[in-house]
């Protein structure tokens, strides 16, 4: 699968840029939806990513109730929280965790920390619904681009 990131990152890119453009939604930061494209035919680790973003959303916003969170700190914060609990989810998933035997893991190290940064700045449901639809387009091109039997 690593042969096709740089193709997938490229087609996502474009595919992004043309729903930012068309439809006026971001789909979760500018390479999400190439590596989303990649993991499509393992739903429980876009559950798991999902949710990470989720919570990693809902955590920042919690504390910026508390503290003063705004513009570079609240983006660095987005990251480094979802960096943490896709840390956190993945050690659930080793041998003697939680799910030792679920391959249940988060996808990327970055990934939920950009896709809460647009949940925060675009809305939930517009930015899960726009990330969805780009990570299919992209998954689509790829397997036109190169054929179903690389993308297993």
């Amino acid at each position: 699968m690593s042969e096709l990131l740089p193709l997938a990152i490229g087609v996502g890119l474009a595919v992004g840029m043309l729903s930012t453009e068309l439809l006026g939604l971001a789909p979760g930061g500018m390479v999400v939806p190439g590596y989303i494209a990649l993991h499509l035919a393992r739903p429980g680790e876009i559950a798991v990513t999902l949710a990470a973003a989720v919570a990693t959303f809902a955590i920042v916003r919690a504390l910026s109730s508390v503290i003063i969170v705004y513009g570079r700190r609240r983006t660095v914060l987005m990251i480094l929280v979802g960096y943490l609990l896709g840390m956190a989810f993945r050690r659930l998933a080793l041998p003697g965790g939680l799910f030792p035997d679920q391959a249940l893991t988060v996808i990327g190290y970055i990934i939920p920390g950009l896709i809460a940064i647009w949940l925060d700045r675009q809305g939930v449901l517009e930015t899960l619904t726009a990330l969805l639809g780009a990570s299919v387009v992209v998954r689509l091109v790829l397997v036109l681009l190169v054929g179903t039997e690389l993308l297993s």
